[in-house]
């Protein structure tokens, strides 16, 4: 046992200095030690296919995964290929998101992960608040109570100290809010109001929660044009966006924003960097074909009326041709291709910046 903690710490070392020796004698070198990540489907590599439960939420069957490079099979992830997280990922020097936590239980490969690349706690479903998508997902604060067991295990391994420091210098990841807003039955200003209020009480405890335990460097994807998803457009006779349900996604981004600039103040050592899906997706749809699409209404994986009629991706549904020309794979999430320019948006730091206060590239590099 000594041994494994002795060859531990030297791994966890080396990755605080950002080195790890691949195949070949090869050496590459992450911008940061390990990534953490947090949040929905959006960002889920595999949690949820290991959740109990008829209902839950799960891309385990074709066609997900039909251009994952190299298998071509489903993988857990919402999309025909990678996603966002992955392309993350590999801006900072990795080879994709890091593996699901309850994989990596399955495996008895949690704390090796953990120490070198990181772990996914993020779930299909997920919301910040406990009771969107109730025992079928993994909400926010349970997420953050698994990374809680991560960390004391890790620590058991390696020493405090030395994972205080991977922490102070890893990337987390978070992207969540999507499922409680398309669940809210919030209607008046005052119901819209009342649910933002418990979003982001919710958000910023897990984000304080997370600092407590050592996290320093959060990366954070804001919620998406909701109202232009296929699932929400087939509901419209002419099959345009819903302005009201937007106009509530652009409200809490304008929120988190503001909250997130009043709590870094109160925790010192903290940087972050908010990332703008609306901002970053309104030019697609204003003209799809300037970003390289040619459709940006419908799933490219689907059935019916704008390929959202019969829910989520199948071996059954009908599949477009191009797969890159499609912004969304199916009735609510988005393209291998849409996933990497996505994460080209988020790493961006000219004119067309979305990011605030800085991109997720400074965000990384910030010592």
């Amino acid at each position: 046992m000594k041994g494994v903690i002795f060859l531990l710490g030297l791994v966890v070392l080396g990755a605080l200095v950002g080195v790890v020796v691949a195949s070949a004698g090869a050496v590459r070198r992450p911008v940061v030690p390990a990534m953490f990540v947090l949040g929905d489907s959006t960002l889920d590599v595999g949690n949820n296919n290991h959740l109990p439960g008829e209902d839950v939420p799960r891309a385990n069957q074709p066609f997900y995964g039909v251009d994952f490079p190299g298998r071509a099979i489903a993988t857990g992830r919402f999309s025909n290929g990678y996603n966002i997280a992955d392309f993350i990922g590999k801006y900072l020097g990795f080879e994709k998101s890091p593996l699901a936590y309850l994989v990596l239980k399955s495996r008895n490969y949690l704390i090796p992960s953990a120490l070198t690349r990181g772990v996914s706690y993020a779930s299909a479903g997920a919301g910040i608040l406990d009771y969107t998508s109730e025992g079928i997902s993994i909400p926010l604060s349970k997420q953050v109570r698994y990374f809680a067991a991560t960390k004391a295990e890790m620590e058991a391994a390696v020493g405090r100290g030395n994972v205080s420091r991977l922490l102070a210098h890893s990337f987390f990841l978070l992207g969540v809010g999507s499922n409680d807003l398309f669940q809210s039955t919030a209607t008046t200003q005052g119901d819209v109001i009342a649910l933002y209020t418990a979003l982001i009480s919710n958000y910023t405890t897990a984000i304080t929660d997370l600092y407590g335990m050592g996290a320093r460097k959060f990366g954070f994807i804001s919620v998406s044009p909701l109202g232009c998803v296929p699932a929400v457009r087939v509901l419209n006779a002419t099959g345009a966006c819903n302005d009201a349900m937007n106009q509530i996604a652009m409200g809490f981004t304008a929120t988190l924003k503001s909250a997130l600039a009043g709590l870094a103040p109160k925790l010192p050592g903290l940087a972050y960097s908010l990332g703008d899906s609306f901002a970053a997706l309104e030019t697609t749809f204003s003209n799809p074909q300037a970003a390289g699409y040619e459709n940006a209404d419908s799933a490219c994986c689907g059935s019916g009326r704008l390929g959202a009629e019969g829910g989520y991706c199948t071996r059954n549904s009908k599949l477009c041709a191009d797969h890159d020309a499609y912004v969304y794979w199916d009735w609510i999430h988005s393209t291998q291709r849409a996933a990497e320019l996505g994460a080209q948006a988020l790493f961006n730091e000219g004119p067309a910046q979305v990011t605030a206060p800085i991109s997720f590239g400074q965000l990384a590099r910030k010592t």
